[in-house]
């Protein structure tokens, strides 16, 4: 066999290399021989497991269908977790603290049946949200209230001049009319100002607001926020780079925490009926609806426009988060809503079929909640993508009858005055534009710092001191956590186990096998070393850089360490982990790079946005703590009904993934070593490094990991002296602190094993 080196770099200080040589070797089964080289493996030469996960990598012009609920107690259980997931990809897990509004309301303008105002309110400290607040005139007591983000309209190098402040043009205006798309020359020419104007004049309180980097949102641009080398670095960083993303810090979670600060500044109007408020957008503005009543419970009735569908998910950065659609699509999302009233319009687009794929499930849902009556959605064909008069008024009619307006039905638009730019634009002398440090790189840089900030002190708060803290911190951090890594014990099905080969050893017995999960189309290659009188109960799950041949030295035998494990009665049990071993083409190296997604003509400007690919696929490293959970899995069934189950994990790639794995087993193991190197997930530099985490550096990195497994007796190697923060305080609080052993020394393997069979 060619002979492979696996070479890791980080920044931080470890420099590893870990390199394998198989020898040829003669073929044998004698007792006191080394085993042939083929029977090192558990399938065919040049033969790889039959996985799912080598399979293309998903994207957001998949199929996404609804995953089925059956009962309301399935479906409490699934939304209560697919908000988490939500709040967590976008970087709102918990929520930021809610800083002063600081709202400014000015500039009137009063036409026949309504007013016009210009706001702006900081979401985050001296970050802008920009709008205009439309209200019915001649109106008393409370009123019900619409909150109206828009969608993506205008080419890039024209969204200032796009959004609220859109204007389709005469002759763009007369082509619409004509398809039957608009009604009037001149109200229809700005269909955002339009849904407003019919909004208040049906006794509406309605809040118009920007997109980030749309109209007068000035301070970010909207596109363009790839990785960009003056802004990806340890200290100065921003949006879409592998620090920002190792903090979930993205532009949909900015978007969405802007919309929820809005809906704040509405229900802060003396106007405004609290329990009568609708959000309605379309496109980019349809996936901030529904987001935005998938996680907040205050707005009544969603109408997200041209967006939900089973087909494509939404194109744009600011739609696209780490995390939000794995095991999920825009469908279950949009039941979130359920069984507030959710009402829909599709067009000849990516929504052309959701009238039949997408609908019927949403119907089933209500149904069983009890509001068979609460979903609707009505595809136009003959329209493209749009917002226009025809869908106008399907939205218009579901918040008369859901709002309880009371006008009659159908209800059309009547022609109105429009507002000139200059009449909207919040910007004046009087009020005038964020400037200097307000906008561009400066400003994103200091709001991430303010990101940042908030949540490190959130985390620090978190710490635990007692049971309760420690209750608390492995509900908001593991949960954290249970999302990233996707999976925990005792969510791993049965496992299938298939011997391939028994072999001998001078020191021992073993076999190569098959480990299958079918539910979930996974198969590992593994190879279990027994003590020479066979298996006695004691297992120990070796993690290796390596992959299961990690467990054998250049002359095919068990290493030192292994072999003593062996004469302490274990039965040591190496694994390859997707991408390690035998999923690998004869040859090859183990990847220094993970795959990220690109576009379907072969080009790769996906790769500058980690959320195309993380978004619908798990990172490796997450489907490698995958991987170590299935092994736990299969030995405590049949034929292994392991007594007792132990892990290990040295150095800067094996020790990070014991202790995620090792986090994710509910305390399952009797024991495990850990040896870090000191690795941290912050240290990380590049979307495609194997060990690239979204989020993990937001909840903690590595020591909240091996916090979360303060249940289990842990040796831990490679962090130094005794550290103060998560690590130690996770043992303490769980009053487990002696089961805490630091190691700080030489020969850490050694040592280790020393410890583990004590």
């Amino acid at each position: 066999m060619t002979p492979f080196c696996l070479t890791r770099k980080h920044s931080f200080k470890v420099l590893s290399f870990v390199c394998l040589v198989i020898v040829s070797i003669s073929a044998s089964s004698t007792r006191g021989e080394s085993p042939a080289a083929g029977n090192l493996r558990a399938l065919p030469e040049a033969q790889l497991p039959d996985d799912s996960r080598l399979a293309p990598l998903r994207t957001l012009h998949d199929y996404f269908p609804a995953r089925p609920v059956f009962s309301r107690e399935e479906w409490q259980q699934r939304a209560q977790l697919l908000k988490r997931q939500t709040l967590v990809a976008l970087g709102l897990w918990p929520l930021p603290p809610k800083t002063p509004l600081n709202a400014v309301i000015h500039g009137r303008v009063f036409r026949d049946r309504y007013t016009v105002e210009k706001v702006f309110l900081e979401s985050f400290p001296g970050h802008f949200v920009t709008g205009n607040l439309y209200r019915p005139r001649g109106r008393q007591g409370r009123l019900p209230a619409v909150l109206s983000p828009h969608g993506h309209t205008g080419s890039e190098g024209t969204l200032r001049s796009s959004g609220r402040f859109h204007d389709h043009g005469l002759e763009r205006v007369r082509e619409l009319i004509a398809q039957g798309a608009e009604r009037f020359e001149l109200g229809g020419r700005h269909p955002l100002q339009a849904r407003a104007v019919q909004l208040a004049r049906m006794g509406c309180v309605v809040f118009q607001y920007d997109m980030v980097g749309y109209a007068d949102s000035l301070q970010l641009a909207h596109k363009g926020l790839g990785v960009r080398p003056r802004m990806n670095t340890d200290e100065r960083w921003g949006f879409s780079s592998p620090q920002a993303e190792l903090r979930l810090q993205n532009l949909m979670g900015l978007q969405t925490w802007n919309s929820i600060r809005a809906l704040d500044f509405l229900l802060t109007l003396p106007d405004v009926d609290a329990d009568r408020v609708a959000v309605e957008g379309h496109s980019g503005g349809g996936t901030q609806t529904f987001i935005l009543t998938a996680i907040d419970e205050r707005p009544a009735v969603a109408f997200p426009a041209v967006m939900v569908s089973t087909a494509m998910q939404g194109g744009c950065i600011c739609e696209n988060a780490p995390y939000l659609r794995i095991g999920a699509g825009n469908i279950d999302l949009a039941a979130l809503t359920a069984p507030r009233p959710l009402g829909m319009t599709g067009a000849d687009d990516w929504t052309l079929e959701v009238e039949k794929k997408g609908l019927p499930d949403l119907q089933r849902l209500y149904r069983l909640l009890g509001n068979p009556q609460g979903v609707m959605a009505k595809v136009f064909p003959q329209f493209g993508h749009n917002y226009n008069s025809v869908s106008r008024t399907v939205m218009y009619n579901w918040l008369n009858h859901h709002l309880g307006l009371g006008f009659a039905e159908p209800i059309l638009e009547k022609d109105y005055r429009p507002l000139s730019k200059e009449e909207i634009s919040v910007w004046n002398q009087s009020h005038p534009p964020p400037s200097g440090d307000q906008v561009g790189d400066a400003h994103e840089t200091a709001l991430l710092r303010h990101w940042t900030k908030t949540a490190e002190e959130q985390l620090a708060a978190l710490t635990p001191a007692d049971a309760s803290s420690l209750a608390d911190f492995r509900r908001i951090v593991g949960g954290s956590f249970d999302v990233i890594l996707g999976r925990r014990l005792e969510d791993v099905e049965p496992i299938r186990y298939l011997k391939s080969s028994d072999l001998r050893f001078a020191s021992g017995q073993g076999e190569v096998g098959l480990l299958r999960n079918p539910d979930r189309d996974e198969e590992l290659p593994v190879l279990i070393l027994h003590p020479a009188g066979g298996p006695s109960g004691r297992y120990l799950v070796w993690v290796d850089a390596a992959g299961k041949l990690g467990l054998l030295d250049e002359q095919a035998e068990p290493r030192l360490h292994v072999s003593r494990l062996l004469d302490a009665g274990f039965s040591v049990v190496g694994v390859d982990l997707l991408y390690q071993g035998e999923f690998l083409e004869d040859g090859r190296q183990p990847p220094r790079e993970t795959r990220l997604t690109v576009q379907s003509d072969g080009s790769q400007p996906w790769h500058s946005f980690a959320s195309y690919t993380f978004g619908y696929n798990f990172p490796l490293f997450s489907r490698r703590v995958h991987d170590v959970l299935t092994v736990v899995r299969a030995l405590q069934e049949r034929p292994f009904s392991a007594n007792e189950i132990s892990l290990s994990g040295f150095g800067p790639v094996a020790g990070p993934l014991a202790a995620a794995a090792l986090a994710q087993s509910s305390g399952s193991l009797a024991r495990a070593a850990i040896e870090t190197s000191g690795f941290r997930f912050a240290g990380l530099d590049r979307f495609d490094d194997p060990m690239f985490l979204p989020g993990a550096v937001k909840y903690g990195d590595l020591p909240a990991l091996l916090a979360l497994a303060s249940e289990t007796p842990l040796w831990l190697s490679g962090e130094g002296a005794v550290p103060e923060g998560l690590l130690t305080a996770g043992f303490q609080a769980a009053r487990t602190s002696g089961r805490l052993d630091m190691y700080n020394g030489n020969e850490a393997r050694q040592a280790a094993v020393s410890w583990l069979i004590r």
